[in-house]
């Protein structure tokens, strides 16, 4: 069985003989954000199933494929649809293609999510700028022997989300006169939605938001020595006193809304890069 290391070797060797040049970002769509990989010029696009080792997509609303391309001046890696605990993978896969991103010369990494808001100042299709999080995942995906060639054994994670992107993104989003917050994400492992005193837990717990994604790739990424920032969007509320149930059309169409937001504030973000 090929180890870690060699899977991200050859993974890397398929997208480059197809992408020629080194992406400087990698960019991960969340749910129903999407639309922002219509913005990356120059296309190279990769279905999921071309890419050696690289898990399969089965989010209804997830695509599935590796869109690169130039978006705001940056050479750039784009997922559109990542892949979750509860598909049924295990972490390491679901963090492989954060990987395969770094062996590719990303230095940065972005990631979007779709998130229920437990914040009462919070709007649907707010953009939250994630300053920190909250990992209550089953596992972890740096369990295992460590590779040092990958990252040290206990990374640091005393700022996941790099301070100064997270400055630049506040102010790119205050210049566009974008609505958004600055909070805490944390990450459940679903696929089912949480209870009213589950909700009263976590948002006891300090957290703004919540989602089933973004913190074992950021894990990932931090330890791969990756520059990381985050971004939310509010796509329903999570209010213990006035929980209503989810409806997934429901969700998708604000979902496209903080899409559309996102679609600006990123791009906005990338040309600022130094």
């Amino acid at each position: 069985m090929l180890q870690l290391a060699a899977k991200i070797q050859v993974a890397t060797e398929t997208v480059a003989r197809q992408y020629t040049k080194t992406p400087r970002v990698g960019l991960i769509l969340g749910t129903g954000l999407s639309g922002l990989s219509q913005r990356i010029e120059d296309q190279v696009v990769l279905p999921y199933e071309q890419i050696p080792h690289f898990p399969h997509s089965t989010v209804e609303s997830h695509t599935g494929q590796l869109v690169c391309g130039t978006l705001a001046g940056q050479n750039i890696v784009a997922m559109e649809g990542r892949f979750h605990y509860y598909e049924g993978y295990s972490l390491q896969e679901v963090t492989f293609p954060v990987r395969v991103m770094k062996q590719l010369g990303c230095e940065i990494l972005l990631v979007t999510n779709a998130a229920g808001g437990m914040n009462t100042q919070y709007n649907l299709a707010d953009i939250m700028i994630i300053e920190d999080h909250i990992n209550l995942m089953p596992e972890n995906p740096l369990r295992g022997v460590n590779d040092p060639q990958l990252g040290p054994r206990f990374p640091d994670m005393s700022a996941p989300y790099d301070r100064d992107l997270l400055q630049l993104a506040r102010n790119s989003a205050l210049e566009l006169q974008i609505p958004h917050h600055t909070g805490v994400f944390v990450a459940v492992p679903g696929p089912n939605l949480e209870t009213r005193a589950e909700y009263r837990m976590l948002k006891a717990f300090g957290a703004d938001v919540v989602g089933m994604s973004t913190v074992p790739e950021v894990i990932v990424a931090q330890h791969a020595g990756l520059r990381v920032l985050g971004f939310s969007v509010v796509t329903d509320m999570c209010l213990p006193d006035a929980l209503e149930p989810v409806e997934l059309p429901k969700i998708l169409e604000v979902a496209a809304r903080g899409g559309e937001r996102l679609a600006r504030l990123i791009p906005k973000v990338i040309e600022q890069l130094t």
